[in-house]
């Protein structure tokens, strides 16, 4: 019996049609030109929310701070996961930018929790609110935030954390349109609430952000599936490829965002050659799946296996105490 292996790290960059290598410096600075837009607005926007009165705008400038958070932790995890997998850190430091993407969603989801107790205490007994005031500064938050979602949009958003703090801007970019509605709304017919229940929109916004931040994330820290990806599906496709009996042990994951792998344990016919249906196996995978990060362990199959055609892979020569996961198996057929 044979066994071969496949550890194709997708060093060159680019399976998933984006070089991350050649990308990372550009990825970098368009980051950085929409934090710098960001925090210098924000500190604008609290000092305005305050004379005015306006829980909406206090709100936008802290969903505004979330938003500069997250770019910071988008630039820190971006350094740490270039750097190469060494000691107990077998894949380096990659899942740094989903430890980031999954405190982007908690903050958004905290933070709405605040505003939320804020707004209802002001639609109990609404404070003076200086309309114009929020409608200029509204405005003006529009035009930040439509230059900030630009410039991150210029980034990978293929990843996870990037695509995060584009998230948290855009929401941003709508709580902005909602506040200059209110603000409009204050100046024009006197009715302060409005302010309120736009603070209420906003929260809105925040936690659909941060729920769909938490819940792609919390699926990579739980070793489950790529969003989208069948294993079962893959397994059929596996066994009916020529010379594979048996497809055991089949886990897929991800490593990162845009970083699938692969782990399986393939049985074939004792008259194949191991590694020439490893290597079939793997071209099969990468251009029907995109997945490039495969280990299969290849052995022949046992002859009881193939005569009974059932059974637990286990029971045939002990490959396998405890097999996990559905096991794939070619339909019987003449020898």
């Amino acid at each position: 019996m044979g066994s071969g292996h496949d550890h194709d790290h997708g060093a060159g960059g680019g399976h998933d049609g984006h070089s991350h290598g050649v990308s990372a410096d550009a990825d970098r600075r368009w980051l950085a030109i929409a934090l710098a837009l960001i925090c210098a607005y924000m500190a604008i926007e609290v000092t305005i929310g305050i004379a005015a009165g306006s829980l909406a705008l206090i709100s936008d400038a802290a969903h505004m701070l979330t938003d500069a958070v997250s770019i910071v932790l988008a630039l820190v995890a971006m350094r740490l996961a270039a750097r190469p997998a060494k000691g107990g850190f077998t894949f380096g430091l990659k899942r740094a930018e989903i430890l980031s993407a999954q405190a982007n969603g908690l903050t958004l989801i905290l933070l709405a929790a605040w505003l939320t107790y804020e707004a209802i205490e002001r639609l109990i007994s609404p404070p003076d609110v200086t309309g114009s005031l929020v409608l200029y500064t509204a405005l003006a938050g529009i035009a930040v935030n439509v230059v900030a979602a630009w410039c991150i949009s210029k980034a990978n958003r293929t990843s996870l954390n990037v695509e995060g703090a584009y998230q948290h801007i855009l929401n941003d970019l709508f709580g902005f349109v909602a506040t200059a509605v209110a603000g409009l709304v204050v100046m024009t017919t006197g009715f302060a609430r409005a302010d309120a229940i736009v603070s209420l929109v906003v929260v809105v916004l925040m936690v659909k952000a941060g729920y769909g931040l938490l819940k792609e994330s919390g699926r990579i820290f739980l070793e489950a599936a790529p969003a989208g990806v069948d294993p079962d599906a893959i397994g059929d496709a596996m066994v009916a490829r020529p010379g594979v009996v048996e497809v055991h042990d089949l886990h897929v994951w991800q490593i990162t965002s845009g970083q699938s792998a692969l782990a399986a344990h393939v049985l074939v016919d004792p008259d194949r050659d191991c590694h020439a249906v490893r290597q079939d196996l793997e071209h099969q995978l990468a251009h029907a799946n995109n997945i490039t990060h495969t280990t299969l362990q290849v052995d022949h199959a046992p002859a009881q296996l193939l005569t009974v055609g059932s059974g637990a892979p286990e029971a045939a020569d002990g490959h396998c105490a405890e097999p996990h996961g559905a096991v794939h198996r070619e339909e019987p057929h003449e020898h």
